[in-house]
This record gives structure tokens, C-alpha cells and sequence, in this order.
């Protein structure tokens, strides 16, 4: 794939921009619906907010990145931050889960469990930002499925489309994760190659997400 002289690389660059605005119309969509479905749970709220907000953040961290042309130092800068961004994502999408399906001390145990992870591993990409492409994306995945430790109580809260919608938003980002570590399909396309893939596979998995979140836990 060839670089563009403007952008960087202006197809993952702007479908992942296009997915930070849907992402903030869809912040609105979910607090409109907190609101007037559970006008007194402060927690819903809080909990779409974040969730939300980590959805905005991690679109625009990659279409920065991806489409600044700039120095080494402030590329390598936008990179870790795009990069970090995914365990704040990963978290985020925990946090509607942990704060309204779970219950109990359960709720509050996974929701620190979650955070804290999401903590370290944004650190350890501080220290380590250029470990195996590999290792970053197990570390991801692991975090990702953590939560098959606890689908009982969560398929018990929410309806069997709600869990195949959450399975299915897993099954995108970890399909994913391994083209991306694999650099696999490598189409040897002009403007399209694995990177590109990657992109389009983690906007399926946000919006897999996204729907069981709207229909099935707000």
C-alpha cells in the first residue's frame, strides 16, 4: 500500500475518523435513552458515558495517528496513545456491563478488575511500546474475553441476543487482532491490505457492541 504525501494512511485514517463521529452521535443516542428510560440511575449514564467516551477516544487516537504526517517523535507519540487507547476501550465497553448487568459485589470486583487492567496495560505500553506485535495483541484479546469468567450471571441478565451480540463483537476484534498480528491478508492491493481489514473488523466489532449495549443492558 502506498502512503499518501498529505496523510499518512488516509483509508485507515478516515474510516477509523468516520467511526469516532458515529461513535458521538451514538453517545447521544445512549444517554437520550438512559435518560428517559431510567431518569433516577445515575449509574446508566455514567456507565453509556464512559462507554461512549472510550469509543470516541480510541477512534480519534487511530485517525490522528494514521492521518498526521509529521515527525518520527510525534509520530511514535500518536502512536502509543493510539495504541493505549485500546485497553481504555476495552475497559469502557466492560463498564455498561460491570455497572448494570452484574450485581452485587461481583459488579463492583469486575469493574475494578477491568480498570485496573486497563491501567496497566496502558502503562506497560508506555515502557515496553515496542514489544512483539503478537504479545500486544494477546494481551488484548485475553482482556477482551475476560469475561467468559463471568457470562453466567451476564446471560442470565440480559437475553440470548444481547450475549450473541456481545460474543459477536468479540469474535470481530479478535479476528481482528490476529490479522493484524499476522499481517495476514496481505492483498497487495493499492489502497487496501491487512491494516486496512483490521480497520474495517474493529468497526464491526464497536457496532456489535454498541447494539447489545442499546438493546439489551440500557
Amino acid at each position: 500500500m502506498t502512503k499518501n504525501k498529505i496523510f499518512r494512511e488516509p483509508i485507515n485514517g478516515f474510516t477509523h475518523l468516520f467511526g469516532a463521529v458515529v461513535s458521538l452521535v451514538g453517545l447521544i443516542v445512549l444517554i437520550l435513552k438512559a435518560l428517559i428510560s431510567y431518569p433516577s440511575s445515575n449509574l446508566k449514564v455514567t456507565s453509556v458515558i464512559i462507554f461512549g467516551v472510550s469509543l470516541i477516544f480510541l477512534y480519534t487516537a487511530s485517525s490522528v495517528y494514521h492521518l498526521v504526517n509529521s515527525t518520527d517523535k510525534v509520530i511514535k507519540l500518536l502512536r502509543r496513545l493510539d495504541h493505549s487507547m485500546i485497553f481504555i476501550l476495552i475497559a469502557g465497553t466492560y463498564t455498561p456491563i460491570c455497572l448494570v448487568v452484574l450485581q452485587g459485589k461481583l459488579r463492583w470486583s469486575i469493574f475494578i478488575a477491568v480498570w485496573s487492567m486497563a491501567l496497566a496495560g496502558v502503562l506497560f505500553k508506555m515502557i515496553w511500546f515496542n514489544m512483539p506485535r503478537w504479545l500486544s495483541t494477546m494481551f488484548y484479546i485475553l482482556m477482551g474475553w475476560f469475561v467468559v469468567l463471568f457470562i453466567n450471571p451476564v446471560s442470565q441478565s440480559i437475553s440470548m441476543a444481547g450475549v450473541v451480540w456481545l460474543v459477536l463483537g468479540g469474535v470481530f476484534y479478535t479476528l481482528g487482532g490476529i490479522m493484524y498480528a499476522l499481517k495476514w491478508p496481505n492483498l497487495n492491493l493499492k489502497f487496501m491490505g491487512f491494516h486496512e481489514i483490521f480497520h474495517i473488523f474493529i468497526l464491526l466489532g464497536s457496532f456489535s457492541h454498541y447494539m447489545c449495549i442499546f438493546k439489551y443492558v440500557i
